[in-house]
């Protein structure tokens, strides 16, 4: 006989006969219909597989380590019956993602044009993949593929999940921001930039899409915002509401007849500030080049940026623009990787200026520089990829410490430039190994609740990186 309990109090035993074979379960941890089936003395009878009970209470109690007799759609699926889901998916989730001890769980293939485009994770660890010519595979929360479908476009650049059950998706290479109903494969609805009184914004593609908001943030219906940029460059970052998937504001329009004027490439929504932080960057023959800019949300003016190299609030380190950067929206802070050094700079969102940068070195792996390198952060961490790996930068917690007492990290080159920032609390070390690193240079990475997702350059699928839950453990 199987049993399990609901996780909480203990509470009234409900004994069930599943196809024959008896199960005793809580009930305040069963569905409603049958949690308040009148009491008999015989075991409610309910049509249905006993072997998939079997096997979703086996995945509860299970050690984490081991394999699901079903797939984890089937035993999903079986679980919502009993009112068993949500115990079922927290058994089948990673552990919380902690980068130094992060390793290669699986990897994620379509059953065909396995090259991906576009990466859109979502907070629960589901993910939506843009590969090959306009198709697009949705996993869910265990990573069980739930649909894949064809699109109208060509290629897919940008992807974004809108839950429940959309995704947004656009090209650099056709107009406009589509809404897709990723079970059904049904298109849904268009949206595109016009403006009356300018004939020639038309026909205007979408460079980036801004991450959503986790579920429990205060305000999940914050607008969905996006990068359009017209055929003669003239670009906006564009805001849609999105219940009615319609444009409600234009913020930071830009003629694009310059490099410091050109599509941000990455944008980001700061709620808690009322901010949009938008970073353009290029490389060629002369090397990197780019901005980073914050505009109010709601006045639509630019409060703060900077540009490398030279120009507005420029960094002391004019040799060495960055190759990338992102924003920790939890830790209000800008990093960014220098494409010659491969050094990691944080500037404090509370306490911008001219030069806010402070500079901190990689370790011994880190003799590659930054050019090509790839920086995303995710669960208070920053995961930077080279030449020779994936590295991770992780921010001590500062209260519990003092820091007259910690020493240096032996890595660093320079004091901190702003306030609450101090480089003695950052360390970094390698997620990979170097036969990691030897399949290819990172191209895409993207977080999504413990898991890091990342594509590389000419390799088929997508790799899912998590922490085991054997991690830290020690033989005796």
């Amino acid at each position: 006989m199987g049993t399990v309990g609901g996780g909480g109090k203990s509470g009234t035993v409900k004994q069930l006969n599943v196809g024959g074979k008896l199960f005793s379960l809580e009930a305040s941890s069963l569905s409603l219909s049958l949690s308040l089936d009148s009491p008999s003395p015989t075991p409610t009878f309910v049509d249905r597989d006993p072997a998939l009970l079997s096997a979703v209470l086996a995945a509860i109690r299970a050690p984490p380590s081991a394999a699901p007799a079903f797939p984890a759609r089937v035993l999903l699926d079986e679980a919502h019956f009993y009112g068993l889901h949500s115990q079922l998916l927290t058994a089948l989730s990673p552990p919380p993602l902690r980068g130094f001890s992060a390793s290669l769980a699986s990897t994620l293939s379509p059953a065909s044009e396995p090259f991906p485009t576009a990466l859109a994770p979502h907070h629960d660890g589901s993910l939506c993949l843009a590969h090959g010519a306009g198709q697009v595979t949705c996993y869910s929360p265990a990573l069980d593929h739930l649909a894949t479908f064809r699109t109208h476009l060509h290629r897919i650049t940008s992807l974004r999940q809108l839950p429940p059950g959309l995704v947004l998706l656009g090209s650099a290479a056709a107009p406009g921001l589509h809404a897709y109903d990723f079970l059904e494969g049904r298109h849904v609805a268009s949206v595109q930039w016009f403006d009356p009184t300018d004939t020639r914004v038309s026909k205007a593609k979408v460079i980036a899409i801004a991450a959503r908001p986790p579920a429990d943030a205060a305000d999940t219906n914050s607008p969905i915002l996006a990068t359009f940029e017209c055929p003669h460059r003239e670009n906006c970052i564009l805001a849609v509401d999105p219940e009615t998937l319609k444009p409600t504001q234009e913020i930071g329009r830009q003629s694009g007849s310059a490099a410091k004027s050109s599509t941000p490439g990455r944008v980001v929504h700061l709620q808690a500030l009322g901010l949009v932080f938008a970073s353009f960057v290029s490389s060629g023959a002369f090397g990197y080049s780019g901005y980073m800019r914050l505009w109010d949300i709601r006045s639509g003016n630019v409060v703060w940026e900077t540009s490398e190299p030279g120009g507005a609030g420029r960094s002391s380190r004019f040799g060495d623009p960055f190759a990338d950067a992102d924003v920790d929206v939890k830790q209000q802070a800008i990093y960014k990787v220098c494409s010659k050094s491969g050094d990691v700079a944080v500037a404090d969102l509370r306490s911008l200026g001219n030069d806010p940068w402070v500079y901190m070195s990689s370790g011994p792996r880190g003799s590659g520089g930054g050019y090509g390198s790839v920086l995303h952060c995710h669960q208070s961490q920053v995961f930077v990829s080279r030449k020779d790996g994936l590295e991770v930068w992780s921010r001590l917690e500062e209260q519990l410490f003092n820091t007259g007492d910690l020493p240096e990290q032996s890595g660093t080159k320079e004091r901190p430039k702003s306030a609450g920032i101090d480089e003695r609390f950052y360390r970094s070390c390698y997620v990979d190994t170097e036969e990691d690193a030897k399949r290819g240079m990172i191209q895409m990475m993207a977080g999504g609740g413990d898991r890091l997702f990342v594509t590389r350059e000419d390799m088929q699928g997508v790799e899912v990186w998590e922490t085991s839950h054997l991690a830290g453990a020690v033989c005796l």
